[in-house]
């Protein structure tokens, strides 16, 4: 990009159009996904990026960009519709770099209505495109030991609950990763379409090479309206032999997932509260029940400041209780320290926000990381919150559990 790009004009044209049918089977190469119950965007081509450390200078730059944007549609305020970046950013920017984008194509379905958004320097088609070549199933697939064995990850949740039976802190939330092999370069559109398959309730996403389904919504803001789903506490479940009345009762009654829990629902309302007029907090959280695991689940509502975008809201809540721990900081020192794993962007926001400042911001979750410049393997990564009541074989299951997903879509399970 170069430095002067922010003040090119540009013109985006947005066009009703007949249901699409499915969206993924659009994607290419360097396309984007986030998509949830069949509805969302996909998008093709990209007109400028932006890599940067933190989100909040990518919500500047977005600003700049999006200000310059001329926009004629004929569906004028129609939530996820019109010009759009979309974007992925760093659990840890001092280890990751994170990425912005403004691409050319966003073909995009929700309530009923389906949408084209065209954005370039000049006047381009607004004919759909074609569908893209199916993405082919990886062969040859198999696990390689990558990071923190399990019995030595085991240890580390031992080390760690000590500290905080010590004193020290009150929450970490500790990941492992693992790595998977294939005979020839793995195609993330393939793994996008078995998750859409078996997840189609939770949001899957593509951003540069991240692929994933994550449950957790960090936040959505549309108009005036800011909402935050948080997920902390979870059992393991087996669709096939699970009792869920059981599960759902043990997991409300584990005080150890409770505790786990109101951390990062505390730390959301808190990191949310200088943003909102408003917020409602529910006093006890749902159960969210997926087919491989149970979470503790509050959806945290607020009426927003009108000129807080949700890209910086996203900014300013991450990293969260529940992807890091508590307090932020001394969490964030620990996991450093001990943790021995790069997250890349695994943990971090990943969306898309559009010109009016409102969008979608999950946490990239239940995911994996191909690196371009290695084609044929992808690293998957898993999580688990510790607090003072964590056993260590517990929360290696629980990782096992979350690692499933990933599993699936590339038939390792």
């Amino acid at each position: 990009m170069s430095p002067d790009f922010a003040t090119k004009r540009l013109r985006a044209t947005t066009v009703a159009i007949d249901d699409p049918g499915t969206l993924h089977k659009f994607l290419g190469e360097g396309s984007t996904a986030f998509l949830r119950h069949g509805e969302g965007i996909v998008t093709l081509g990209c007109v400028t990026q932006f890599e940067t450390d933190y989100a909040d200078a990518a919500d500047v730059w977005w600003t700049e960009v999006a200000s310059h944007i001329d926009h004629d549609s004929e569906l004028p305020g129609t939530f996820g519709t019109g010009p759009l970046a979309v974007g992925s950013f760093a659990f840890d920017p001092e280890q990751s770099r994170s990425v912005l984008l403004v691409p050319e194509t966003i073909i995009g379905r929700r309530a009923g209505q389906a949408w084209l958004t065209r954005i370039s320097e000049g006047r381009v088609s607004l004919d759909l495109p074609e569908a893209a070549e199916p993405p082919t199933a990886p062969a040859g697939v198999h696990l390689v030991p990558d990071g923190v064995p399990g019995d030595k990850w085991r240890d580390l949740v031992a080390e760690v609950v000590a500290l905080i039976r010590a004193g020290e802190i009150s929450k970490v939330v500790l990941a492992r990763s693992l790595k998977a092999c294939a005979d020839a370069p793995i195609d993330p559109r393939h793994i996008l379409a078995r998750l859409i398959e078996r997840y189609p309730m939770v949001w899957t996403y593509l951003v540069a090479g991240l692929v994933g389904a994550t449950p957790e919504m960090l936040v959505r803001r549309e108009h005036s309206l800011v909402t935050s789903r948080v997920l902390a506490g979870t059992i393991s479940i087996d669709p096939d032999t699970t009792d869920a009345v059981t599960q759902a009762a043990k997991l409300t009654g584990s005080g150890k997932d409770v505790a786990e829990h109101e951390f990062a629902v505390t730390s959301v309302a808190e990191a949310l509260a200088p943003y909102c007029a408003a917020l409602n907090v529910p006093e006890s959280p749902s159960v969210l029940t997926l087919p491989n695991v149970m979470h503790l689940a509050t959806d945290v509502t607020g009426v927003a400041d009108p000129d807080v975008s949700a890209l910086a809201l996203a900014a300013a809540l991450h990293p969260s209780a529940a992807v890091c721990g508590t307090p932020t900081h001394v969490a964030a020192r620990v996991i450093a320290e001990r943790e021995r794993l790069d997250r890349g962007r695994y943990a971090g926001p990943v969306g898309w926000v559009d010109s009016e400042g409102d969008g979608e911001w999950a946490i990239a979750l239940r995911g994996g990381y191909i690196n371009p410049a290695v084609p044929d393997e992808i690293r998957i990564f898993a999580g688990a919150g510790i607090v003072a009541d964590s056993d260590p074989d517990a929360e290696l299951a629980e990782t096992e559990a979350k690692f499933r997903p990933m599993l699936q879509a590339l038939n390792l399970t």
